[in-house]
Formats: C-alpha cells, structure tokens, sequence
C-alpha cells in the first residue's frame, strides 16, 4: 500500500479495511487479519496497526474476543457506511464544492459527469 502524506497512517489503513466491508469482502462475523499479519503485510510498526484496531473498536466496527483475534462487528457494515458518510460530508464535500466554484462548475455539470461515471463504472 502507497502511503500518503496528507493523513496519519493508522487512518489509512482504516479507510482499506472499512473499503473491505463496504465491498463486502468481509462480512459480519468474519475474522480480519491481525495486528501483526497486517503489520507486516503492510511493512508498518505494529503499534500503528494497533491504532487503526482500536480506532476501528471505538467506531464499534470491529471487536476483538480476548485470545482469537478481532472480528467485524454485526452492525459493522453500517457503522462503517455511516462513518465513511460522516467523513465524506465534513471532508470530502467542502474540497469539492470549492473546486467546483473555483471552475464555475454548475450541479448539471456535475450530474452528467456523474452519470457518465456511473455507466463507465459498471
């Protein structure tokens, strides 16, 4: 994985796994990989790992049983959904309205590059 600077490690890592879920590679009650499988895979320090672990623990997204490993939560596809949404709104969307101000974009401009992506995307 590529890191960027823009955003603390641990949140990055984060943002893959609740992709995973919102993908649906992994379901409720499925066992993610560890700590320090991640760790590795990821060439990060494990104390990062554990970060994004309990990051994702106080979202209620993951949980972990003591001595198994930490698994998805069974509401953990909508917690991450209205995480990622929270996220997208307080972030993403005041960057993007402001790019679209600065280009003198309008709402119909930016629908019909939306509906061009969304025939493109399928």
């Amino acid at each position: 994985m590529e890191f960027r600077d823009d955003q603390a490690i641990y949140l990055q890592i984060a943002d893959l796994f609740c992709e995973n879920i919102l993908l649906e590679k992994w379901h409720p009650g499925d066992r993610i990989p560890s700590v320090r499988e991640t760790a590795v895979n990821m060439e990060v320090n494990p104390n990062t790992v554990m970060r994004t672990f309990n990051y994702l623990q106080e979202k209620s997204i993951i949980f972990n049983k003591r001595g198994i490993g930490y698994f998805v939560s069974e509401d953990g596809l909508q917690k991450t959904k209205a995480l990622k949404k929270e996220d997208f709104i307080t972030q993403e969307l005041p960057r993007f309205f402001k790019a679209m101000n600065l280009l003198n974009l309008t709402i119909e401009d930016v629908t019909t590059y939306y509906e061009k992506y969304k025939h493109e995307d399928q």
